[in-house]
């Protein structure tokens, strides 16, 4: 009789823990729902938060201008001083070839100008003075961003004087020792202007206005590693001439140290003598 009994309880239990695994999906789907629900709502006010920092940007952006256009003013006040920054920028040098740097000293201001509602895009304007390469004043690069958010580009066509297109030179090997670069020299900066290929991940006008046009000044500043170097080897230099003069003084104490010794067993000799 006991056998019996036992097998009719088994069945009791898979039967509830078939009960309890029905009612464990119902309340993890309705869990799932609830989530759901909650998830909606934190995009809602993700949205909203989007929207309310937008508008504060938008509203400190022309807050700005006014500083820009005096940064902008004593910038000019400074030879060289946007070579300078870009040359210093790592991912910018990278991309700077030799006569790249030599047009770019012609390179009088540059200036970024975020659209009204700044999510549509931005525009770089490059001004310069007369010089060799190029007959515009003004070379400019705009991004744009649709409603769609396809992104898409614009820019300056360059007026080339003849014989000078730097786009269409050949690679050549770097050889000014003054300079950080010790490779063939890369594609032309001034290529930038004319590839459109993928403007939603265009680094370079990425870095120019979210890295060097907050605040140049950083990058004008940095030191050529170069002359670190130097300044370095030359530190070294004087510590060991230091270093040097330090053990002869030293041999020479050493040496009078001695010599008064002698003259003091002379001294005792003679006093011993008499």
């Amino acid at each position: 009789m006991s056998a019996p009994a036992a097998k009719v309880s088994k069945k009791e239990v898979n039967s509830n823990h078939d009960g309890a695994d029905e009612t464990s999906e119902k309340e993890q789907q309705e869990a799932i729902e609830h989530i759901d629900e909650v998830q909606n709502e934190i995009d809602r006010l993700n949205e909203q938060a989007s929207e309310e920092i937008l508008k504060v940007e938008q509203r400190y952006n022309k807050l700005r201008q006014p500083f820009f256009q005096k940064r902008s003013e004593l910038i000019a006040k400074i030879p060289n001083f946007w070579v300078t920054t870009f040359v210093n920028h790592p991912q910018v040098s990278a991309l700077l070839g030799e006569e790249d740097e030599e047009a770019l000293h012609y390179l009088t201001r540059v200036e970024v100008t975020e659209f009204e509602d700044i999510k549509s895009g931005y525009r770089i304007d490059f001004y310069f003075d007369e010089n060799p390469y190029f007959e515009n004043k003004v070379l400019s690069k705009e991004f744009h961003l649709n409603e769609s958010g396809d992104p898409s580009s614009k820019s300056t066509e360059i007026k080339w004087k003849a014989g000078k297109d730097l786009t269409k030179r050949s690679s050549q090997t770097q050889n000014k020792a003054s300079r950080k670069r010790q490779h063939e020299e890369p594609e032309s900066f001034f290529t930038w202007f004319t590839d459109h290929s993928d403007a939603g991940a265009d680094e370079l006008g990425e870095v120019i206005k979210d890295d060097i046009w907050p605040n140049p000044l950083q990058y004008y500043l940095v030191p050529d590693m170069e002359d670190e170097e130097a300044e370095g080897e030359e530190e070294d230099d004087d510590d060991e001439e230091e270093e040097g003069l330090e053990d002869i003084d030293e041999e020479g104490d050493e040496d009078e140290g001695e010599g008064e010794d002698d003259d003091d067993e002379d001294e005792e000799g003679e006093e011993a003598e008499v």
